[in-house]
């Protein structure tokens, strides 16, 4: 079931029963990803990548510190979006000269803390320079730089659009010749270019064309650039399946797409690195989210299975966390995997809104309180993208086995 094993009846996650898993955890609900699982999609990708490109880790997918630690060891870098994912990252065994540091609204005091870091900051807006040139000063090292692109082509296929149009994020592309010039003028010690169209992309073949037309735009700004390509960062946006409809992403032309990146990049810019930024698509399958059952409740005809868990630890697993049509993340009652009779009922939590839902009349094994409700799909923007404080309750734990 969603690549997980099943074993006596029970779902296989880390190698140990579900049950199991419950039992060592102490408490349920609580988060639980599979390390095995995060290794192995990490291969993948290194497969689908040219030789030459490194791989990142979007820190803001999940920053779970024993997940972070992990992927450590397995990527070549890290992204982070704060100076507390910096901070994260640095006592997680990142390395600062291995990192970069994006984000629209980023305080002084963090620019200085990436600075110190040795860590590529990408600039997004004409506001950042004069605060890097004095953190520069003050530090006796100049910062390292890239700008990140609003690109100025329309964005197609992508679940959030990050770039295309007036955004917050970024620099308009007809911006940053103005852009560059300040960076040179300023002494900072530039590297090169981000360009992140969007996120949660599962075509392929519109991917691939995404990367081709942020190549052509590298390509046009760089003739501006104060100093020599050496960095080039496509993001990611790489999409998983959340539904039944959804299919997953075809890597072969995105492969080819950065194939041919890479052979133009080592032919114009020899030496420079491209950089692949990836999130939810190397944790986000790894995960799930365990609920314990605490209730069976039938209301006019429609049961309901009132669970400890709800919107309050899995945002997005509920559908309130930016979808335009919500939808339901697939899940199971992981104790009964061998049970064949369904029935049709909602998978609700504990909180006072109707928001709180899960399911809504979905078949699933028959179940009672105290069996566990299973939600896949839940390694990415989970716990820290959800409003742990609402209402009051506990938080839930979170393991990496």
């Amino acid at each position: 079931m969603n690549g997980f094993d099943v074993r006596d009846g029970e779902l296989v996650i880390g190698g140990m029963t579900l049950s199991a898993l419950a039992e060592r955890v102490g408490r349920t609900p609580f988060y639980a990803h599979d390390a095995r699982r995060i290794a192995a999609r990490v291969a993948e990708v290194r497969a689908a990548l040219p030789p030459a490109a490194r791989l990142h880790y979007a820190v803001k997918a999940n920053p779970l510190p024993a997940l972070v630690t992990h992927l450590c060891g397995l990527v070549d870098g890290l992204d982070v979006a704060s100076g507390g994912e910096l901070a994260l990252a640095l006592r997680s065994g990142g390395q600062g000269a291995h990192m970069s540091f994006a984000g629209p609204a980023k305080q002084a005091a963090e620019l200085e803390q990436s600075v110190a870091a040795g860590v590529l900051v990408n600039i997004e807006s004409f506001r950042e320079v004069p605060l890097l040139a004095a953190a520069s000063e003050r530090l006796g090292r100049a910062a390292r730089v890239a700008v990140r692109v609003n690109p100025d082509f329309e964005l197609r296929g992508a679940g959030m659009a990050m770039g295309g149009g007036p955004k917050p994020f970024g620099v308009d592309a007809e911006q940053v010749p103005a852009l560059l010039r300040a960076i040179g003028s300023a002494g900072l010690a530039f590297e090169g270019f981000h360009v992140f169209p969007g996120s949660q992309m599962l075509h392929g073949e519109r991917l691939a064309v995404l990367i081709e037309q942020s190549w052509r735009l590298v390509q046009q700004l760089a003739q501006d650039a104060p100093g020599p390509l050496q960095h080039v960062n496509l993001g990611g946006g790489w999409g998983i399946p959340y539904t039944e409809a959804d299919r997953p992403l075809n890597l072969l032309p995105v492969s080819q797409a950065l194939a041919a990146v890479q052979t133009a990049l080592q032919r114009e810019a020899p030496g420079a690195r491209l950089v692949i930024e990836l999130g939810r698509y190397l944790v986000g399958e790894a995960g799930v989210y365990v609920a314990r059952v605490i209730d069976r409740k039938v209301s006019r005809g429609e049961v309901f299975l009132v669970t400890d868990g709800g919107l309050h630890h899995n945002l997005a697993a509920t559908g309130n966390f930016g979808q335009v049509i919500r939808r339901h993340y697939p899940l199971v009652v992981g104790n009964r995997m061998d049970t064949a009779e369904r029935e049709h009922v909602s998978v609700v939590g504990p909180l006072c809104t109707p928001l709180d839902r899960f399911a809504e009349r979905v078949a699933l094994a028959p179940a009672q309180p105290g069996d566990l409700v299973v939600v896949f799909q839940s390694g990415a923007y989970g716990a820290s993208a959800s409003p742990s404080a609402f209402l009051g309750h506990p938080a839930c734990a979170d393991v990496l086995v």
